[in-house]
Parts: C-alpha cells; sequence; structure tokens
C-alpha cells in the first residue's frame, strides 16, 4: 500500500503557505510533533482549563484549523489538543500504510499515549468522529468519553458519500458568483466555506492513500463502553437521524444520539453549541 504524500515540493510548499495564511488560533498555543510508528503526528495544543483533556479530530481534507472559531470558549474549561490528522494534506507525515480500522486505531493511540495524559474526551467532526468512535471500539484505555458531531460509520453509505464529495468539490470550483448564491441554509454551504475552500483547493497535489472510515458492524458498535455523545444534524445527508438512533438504542446503552436542526460541517455549528455539547457529554455517567 503506497503512502499518503504531496506529489512534488512546489504542491507541499504551496499546501503549507495557505495553511500557514489561514492559522488564526485565538489562544496561546505549543506546536508539538509526536512521533508514531505511522509517522511524525502535528498537534497544536492550547487551553489553560482543569477539565478533561479535549482532543480534536477534525474532518476529511480540513485540518486542525477548523477548529480555531471554537476553541476560545472551549479552551477556558479544557487543555485542547488539535490533531493534524495522519494520511491527509497537513502537518503530519505518514510513513508507513494505514490500511484498516485497527491500523487507524494504533495511530491514533500511539499520539494519546504520547500526550501524555490518562484520559481524554475525544471530539470529532465526520471523519474525525468516526475516529473517536473507532477508538472507543478498538482502543478504548485512554478514552474518557467521546463526542461525535455527525460522524460516519452508523449506515453503509460509502457510494453516497463520495458523491457528495464529488459535488462539494465542484462547488469549490464554481465561478464566485455562482458560489455567492449558495444559501446559509443550503447542504452546499460548506463547500464554499472560504477556509475550507481553500484548504482542498490548495490539497489537490496531496494524494490521500490511507483507510478512511468504515460501517460500524453491530457487534462493533456493542463494544462501545465509555459515555458517548453523537449529536447527527437532520438536514445532514451524512446519516438517517432516525434510523441510526434506533440502531444505537437497539444495541447500546452508552451511546446517546441527540438530533439538532443542523446541515453537515462545523460552518454550522456555533462555538456556544459546541461548548454545550461537549459540557453535556461530560454529564454522561460511565
Amino acid at each position: 500500500m503506497k503512502l499518503s504524500g504531496f506529489a512534488n515540493e512546489k504542491a507541499r510548499q504551496r499546501y503549507h503557505d495557505t495553511y500557514d495564511e489561514l492559522l488564526d488560533w485565538p489562544l496561546p498555543c505549543d506546536d508539538i510533533t509526536v512521533e508514531t510508528s505511522f509517522g511524525p503526528t502535528y498537534v497544536r495544543r492550547s487551553g489553560t482549563g482543569t477539565g478533561e483533556p479535549l482532543v480534536l479530530l477534525h474532518g476529511l481534507a480540513s485540518t486542525s484549523l477548523v477548529w480555531q472559531r471554537f476553541v476560545a470558549d472551549i479552551g477556558r474549561d479544557h487543555v485542547l489538543y488539535a490533531v493534524d490528522s495522519m494520511g491527509e494534506a497537513g502537518r503530519s507525515v505518514q510513513t508507513k500504510p494505514i490500511p484498516d480500522e485497527q491500523a487507524n486505531a494504533d495511530w491514533l493511540g500511539e499520539v494519546l499515549e504520547g500526550l501524555g495524559h490518562e484520559k481524554y474526551h475525544l471530539v470529532g467532526i465526520s471523519r474525525g468522529g468516526w475516529l473517536a468512535l473507532n477508538q472507543a471500539i478498538r482502543s478504548p484505555e485512554r478514552v474518557a468519553r467521546v463526542t461525535g458531531l455527525d460522524p460516519g460509520g452508523f449506515v453503509p453509505s460509502l457510494n453516497k458519500g463520495r458523491l457528495y464529495l464529488f459535488i462539494g468539490l465542484m462547488t469549490m470550483l464554481a465561478p464566485e458568483f455562482l458560489r455567492r448564491r449558495i444559501k446559509r441554509d443550503s447542504k452546499l454551504a460548506i463547500f464554499a466555506d472560504p477556509l475550507l475552500r481553500r484548504l482542498v483547493l490548495a490539497g489537490l497535489g496531496f494524494q490521500m492513500r490511507f483507510f478512511i472510515l468504515s460501517y460500524f458492524s453491530d457487534d462493533e458498535v456493542r463494544r462501545i463502553a465509555v459515555p458517548t455523545r453523537v449529536v447527527l444534524g437532520t438536514k445532514s445527508p451524512v446519516e438517517p437521524v432516525a434510523d441510526v438512533a434506533a440502531r444505537l438504542a437497539r444495541l447500546t446503552s452508552h451511546v446517546e444520539v441527540v438530533p439538532a436542526d443542523l446541515h453537515h460541517g462545523l460552518g454550522f455549528l456555533e462555538p456556544a453549541f459546541l461548548r454545550e455539547q461537549v459540557s453535556a457529554s461530560e454529564q454522561l455517567l460511565p
């Protein structure tokens, strides 16, 4: 299996220049490199709170930068670790194949161990939510709880997801006068978000070669034993809320499903809403 990486040095420099231009972290922060067997993983540490440390896991092709609108709010109560996921464009560098679900859990487990805390609250959006749930299923030793924001994995929708991403890329490539017509309550509005659009287009010179996500089987869902809050957007194309809620209620008592009148993506969340979801997750009993 080949490794993810930039096509050439020019593509890498173009992406990193864009990344640096978009970086506007509102809190004092430290750059951390956690050495793992899959390659060096970049983590941005910030926040001063004394609550459970939060590990922030971004969605596909968006990097840790998508959290910068939220960290001032949640950083009052927690130390935050925003990760650039391995295998994607960003500041982490893949040196070993990530061929399956277990490899993803092994990589993230090494990151959590390297950060030095005993337990973490994993907060993930979209694929980041899948990473958090996958960790709770396969390597839960350092997972205190999970907050998943419209995560994938509960219904077999890979082909539908690929179509959604293709339409999104076409939206990003559309002329500006067409993108301006996209209403904020449209499911395509996420692809008109300036930060996400610039990251994705700058990353077209990056080839992703890693296992992205999978559909969790009934047995895997039953293995979730940490307090977990799953927030599902009722306007999102990713997961049908009623079907997911019914399935989880049948399989586990450890997962709370929360419907929200939202589309897919962090761009539709207000910082106060995210803080409320994190706080509510911390009230869930083991």
